[in-house]
């Protein structure tokens, strides 16, 4: 009667360290997945951030680009004003313009 005590003692433990094995091995395999599915998304989110690094870089030399522009033709009216202002010049009315015509030469010999 007591060897089948122990016996039933020493299966059920058995039972139990095989289904705690079962349950263990399981968990490791499920964390490997999570694992390999971090991986992958964090490939997946380098690789925007890269994309959107260089779209940045791009935007930002483009915009350089842009002011450089902008201060060229800023400086063309600064020009106009500062010849206004500081040397007084202007624009002759018609009466005083004088158009000066050279006379033609033929480039035909005969």
């Amino acid at each position: 009667m007591k060897t089948e005590v122990v016996e039933r003692k020493l299966n059920q433990s058995g039972m139990k360290k095989a289904i705690t094995y079962g349950i263990l091995l399981m968990m490791v395999f499920i964390s490997a997945v999570f694992v390999v599915f971090q991986v992958f998304e964090y490939r997946q989110d380098y690789r925007k951030l890269s994309s959107y690094l260089r779209e940045r870089d791009d935007l930002n030399a483009e915009w350089g680009r842009l002011l450089i522009e902008q201060q060229t033709f800023g400086a063309t009216a600064q020009i106009g004003t500062r010849a206004v202002t500081q040397l007084r010049m202007y624009s002759p009315p018609v009466s005083q313009t004088v158009v000066i015509s050279l006379p033609q030469t033929s480039d035909v010999k005969k």
